[in-house]
């Protein structure tokens, strides 16, 4: 039998506390209770004490539900990212985050795992909860899902990956301009075989890099041998396993004296590859794009074309409450410069 005065799950009888308790408590009527939890002008300095001082005795909580129906928003914005534990999106949403909370808004967000499909049923899952925006950074090539939610009225903004077949506000860096500059600089060192070894093909950033690679060894008057060009997952296995071979000379064509990489991931275990016992006496220059932690300690210190990860999500943050205040001009697409930052590991010359 259960316990008299509690309901089946252990709360009591009553619920949460109601502005009719808050009123009673402070003596007050209910629109002055309303005023003071929406921060309204019109009441005095003593009554809003009295009122405060109920709200915190009874831990009154105001229901931002009913808010939602009488207003129609909620004060709340959705993220999608690929993965909250990936370091490059922790200052990005931190950033977004920020953003909201100057406005008045609560951030929520959730990761795609790089899963078209999850990344719809998390971005239409907050949708439900009728969020007033959405900052996505894309797994999918088709968001015209989307579309409906958008009509709506749901404001929406990518980040680091343009969109797939709707149009929208886009914040992301200028990958191709920052990797063409990343092999200009190994080249500017002396280097004349350089191997790239970046993320999947079908990754907008990652086509960018890989045309941005093109381009400097076009521009240097430079060959690419197919060898020396490695797109695919970032797995340490399939990594370690190109680098082997373009170091090597694997397919008939002189081995490469310098990489660029096409993301961190693809950065770390190229560190360790170009660390192991056996490659020491032949140092190869490496440049990366992505910062990473540690990247500076490291011996020799690595090179690297760093995004600014927290000005995309400041940027993108700003894009769609600029929407939620009213804008209503064709979509913006902004493109965020990126910064070499030379350490070491990218001025080793080639050694022939």
């Amino acid at each position: 039998m259960r316990a008299a005065g509690r309901r089946r799950g252990g709360r009591p009888h009553g619920g949460r506390p109601t502005m009719k308790d808050v009123a009673a408590r402070a003596g007050v009527g209910l629109k002055t209770v309303s005023r003071v939890v929406n921060g309204e002008a019109g009441v005095s300095t003593d009554t809003e004490r009295r009122v405060q001082e109920a709200i915190t005795s009874l831990g009154f909580r105001r229901n931002d539900s009913a808010r939602v129906l009488r207003k129609g928003t909620t004060a709340s914005i959705g993220m999608v990212l690929e993965d909250l534990a990936d370091p490059f999106y922790s200052p990005l949403s931190r950033a977004v985050e920020e953003v909201a909370r100057a406005h008045g808004a609560l951030l929520i967000n959730g990761s795609s795992a790089e899963d078209p499909e999850r990344e719809q049923e998390l971005a239409l899952a907050l949708c439900a909860r009728r969020v007033d925006g959405l900052v996505i950074v894309p797994a999918s090539e088709d968001h015209r899902y989307l579309a409906p939610e958008i009509a709506a009225g749901v404001a929406t903004v990518f980040v680091d990956r343009p969109p797939g077949r709707i149009a929208a506000d886009l914040v992301l860096s200028d990958n191709f301009e920052g990797a063409r500059t990343g092999v200009a600089h190994l080249i500017a060192h002396g280097h004349r075989r350089i191997g790239f070894i970046g993320d999947r093909p079908g990754i907008h950033t990652a086509k960018e890099r890989l045309r941005g690679y093109r381009a400097a060894m076009e521009e240097a008057g430079l060959p690419v041998a197919d060898s020396w060009v490695a797109p695919g997952s970032t797995d340490s296995d399939r990594v370690r396993a190109d680098a082997a071979r373009m170091l090597d000379g694997t397919g008939g064509t002189e081995p490469v004296t310098a990489f660029f990489s096409g993301n961190n991931r693809v950065t770390v275990t190229l560190v360790r590859v170009l660390a192991a016992p056996e490659r020491r006496d032949r140092p190869v220059a490496l440049v990366g794009f992505d910062d990473f932690e540690l990247a500076d300690l490291l011996s020799p210190p690595v090179t690297v074309v760093a995004q600014d990860p927290a000005d995309l999500g400041r940027s993108a943050a700003e894009l769609l409450f600029r929407r939620l205040d009213g804008a209503d001009d064709e979509p913006r697409t902004v493109s965020r410069p990126t910064t070499l930052i030379a350490r070491g590991s990218g001025e080793i010359p080639p050694l022939d």
